[in-house]
């Protein structure tokens, strides 16, 4: 039998994130064998991954990176299954270094085949989930583009948003900033009116009309009083026309001009986990 040093210990333990002891023991299986280690320790990750696929993951960490010129931006949540795994410092390193990848991938499909320290990123998923014992995985894949995109990430990860503007202007940083943190805050559901699903406005206007019923309204009345909290609701739910959290005098979109004058949102991102 192989003798095992502390050294080829450490070398799989810093290759593969697994516990000392797990490191040992996959290196005593393998007879010292380093790649076979490495294999019994993925072998492990696919059994308890197989154990703990139907647990729900909906703590983790949401991630939002923006490329070097600002032109587009990825957010990733990597999910696990409680909020403890969530605030570990490695799990939050190892969100940071797949987002930082994620952003050289069109779709959560082509991210997850990508090559990621000697294995797929799919592939080092399941291995952590033999290292931390939980289910881990990639929830949201959301990119974005555009003449200049900002982001943010709310204190504690567990929510990351995206902005588009629609140029690169003198100011552009900060007020991207301003409105990713505006789509944090106020979790818009689209970015103007044209962006709410047409089953989202017809539900709208079905519950101020059965309210406006309640209140003995005129049924000839209803479809114009709807019509006009449906504005309100536009208000209140879109993000250009959301009064900035900043200044409430203002809207998003006149916040945004006052940047410049033909400055525009042109979209945006926003992952929320928990």
């Amino acid at each position: 039998m192989a003798k095992i040093t502390a050294a080829e210990v450490n070398k799989l333990r810093k290759t593969t994130g697994a516990g000392m002891m797990d490191c040992k023991n996959a290196l005593v299986e393998a007879d010292g064998d380093f790649d076979k280690a490495i294999e019994i320790l993925r072998k492990k990750g696919q059994k308890v991954a197989a154990k703990r696929a139907d647990r729900d993951s909906s703590e983790g960490a949401a991630i939002a990176k923006v490329n070097a010129d600002s032109s587009t931006g990825v957010i990733i949540s990597l999910n696990c299954e409680t909020d403890f795994v969530a605030k570990n410092e490695t799990f939050v390193t190892l969100a940071n270094d797949l987002a930082d990848l994620a952003l050289g991938f069109d779709n959560k499909d082509a991210f997850l085949a990508a090559p990621f320290n000697g294995m797929t990123v799919a592939e080092k998923l399941t291995e952590q989930t033999g290292v931390i014992g939980e289910k881990i995985e990639i929830g949201s894949f959301e990119k974005l583009d555009a003449p200049f995109v900002g982001s943010y990430i709310h204190a504690g990860n567990k929510i990351a948003t995206l902005v588009g503007l629609s140029a690169s202007v003198d100011g552009a940083a900060e007020a991207a900033k301003d409105v990713a943190m505006q789509a944090a805050a106020m979790n818009p559901v689209a970015l103007n009116e044209e962006g709410v699903d047409q089953s989202v406005i017809d539900k709208e206007i079905e519950i101020a009309k059965d309210q406006l019923r309640q209140e003995g309204k005129p049924e000839a009345m209803l479809e114009n009083i709807a019509k006009g909290k449906l504005k309100r609701f536009f208000k209140d739910n879109t993000l250009v026309n959301q009064a900035f959290i900043k200044d409430s005098k203002q809207s998003v979109s006149q916040y945004v001009k006052s940047v410049d004058a033909n400055l525009e949102v042109t979209g945006f991102e926003r992952v929320a986990l928990g």
